[in-house]
This record gives C-alpha cells, sequence and structure tokens, in this order.
C-alpha cells in the first residue's frame, strides 16, 4: 500500500510517501511545501494545493495520513493548520481517496512506542523504521513520513477491520431477508 504522509501548515507543509506492508516499509519521497506570509493567505493556500495535486499525481497513493488538528494556545496558527486540512480532506474526496485522521499522541505511539515523543526521537524512529541513511529535515518533513507510517501499521488495520464490519452487516442482512 502507498500512503502519503501530510503534516499540516501554511509556512510549512510536510509531505511523505511510504510504500509497503506493516513491516516491510520504505520511504518513495520526502519533502516540504513552504509560503512566507509576505503572500495573501489565499495565494499560500493556492500554492500548497497546487504543490499537493502535484505530489498526488505523481505518486497516486492509496490512502492519505492526515494529522489530526490538535487546539493549541495559539489560536491563528490552528485556524491556518485546519485551513490547509481542509485542502486535503478536499483533495482525497476529489479523488476518492480514503483519508484517515491520526493524532499526534497516536502517531509518536505508533513510531516510537510513546505518545509523549519528542520531534527528536520521532526523527530518529522514522529514519531507523525507514533504513534511511540520513534523518529527514525539518521536522514536519519527519512528521509527514511518521504520519504516513502510523497509517500503515494502525490505519490500515483499522480499514480493514471496518470492511469486515460491513461485510458481516451485509451478510447477517442477506440471512435475515431469507
Amino acid at each position: 500500500m502507498r500512503v502519503l504522509g501530510v503534516d499540516p501548515g501554511l509556512t510549512r507543509c510536510g509531505l511523505g510517501v511510504v510504500d509497503g506492508e506493516t513491516h516491510a516499509l520504505r520511504m518513495s519521497a520526502v519533502g516540504v511545501v513552504r509560503t512566507t506570509p509576505e503572500r495573501s493567505t489565499g495565494d499560500r493556500l493556492a500554492y500548497i494545493q497546487d504543490e499537493l495535486d502535484t505530489w498526488l499525481d505523481r505518486f497516486e497513493p492509496q490512502a492519505i495520513a492526515l494529522e489530526r488538528v490538535y487546539a493549541a494556545d495559539h489560536v491563528p496558527t490552528v485556524m491556518t493548520t485546519a485551513q490547509v486540512s481542509g485542502l486535503v480532506l478536499l483533495a482525497g474526496a476529489r479523488r476518492g481517496l480514503p483519508v484517515v485522521l491520526h493524532t499526534p499522541t497516536e502517531v509518536k505511539a505508533a513510531v516510537t512506542g510513546s505518545g509523549r515523543a519528542d520531534k527528536a526521537q520521532v526523527t530518529t524512529m522514522v529514519t531507523r523504521i525507514l533504513a534511511l541513511s540520513q534523518a529527514p529535515k525539518p521536522a514536519d518533513a519527519a512528521d509527514a513520513l511518521a504520519l504516513a507510517i502510523c497509517h500503515q501499521w494502525r490505519g490500515t488495520a483499522q480499514v480493514r477491520r471496518e470492511l469486515a464490519a460491513a461485510s458481516e452487516r451485509a451478510r447477517q442482512r442477506s440471512v435475515a431477508t431469507r
């Protein structure tokens, strides 16, 4: 399975593509889309959308793993992060791709074993898990890869459970109508 991880942000939006199945994961691409505050918010969002579309066209992921917006103390940051998240959700919907939201704690726990891990620990584990020769930089890039890894390990199992449950419900409906 190919997963695009997105660490949303208006100034720096991390993107990372991870291929594989559970224990055999590899990085296909990683990068950061950067915008400057000198540009209008609309121009910045349009640029991020264009870059996101380019990544989706180039890498053709089967799913998108998106960091759930965390309501921190700084409201303007939360707002712009939510705006970028909306772009990702819309891009996924338009392409028929599942977009799965993962909390920062869930991602940290999946990658490091601790939901309280710091950015350096996440980066170290992403580097090890994907057998990279160098740590991805900046942290937004490592976070995007961590999201994709988390989805590979947790999200795909969740999707399988949901599909199995839907199949069971359909079977039960079929039995009930006989």
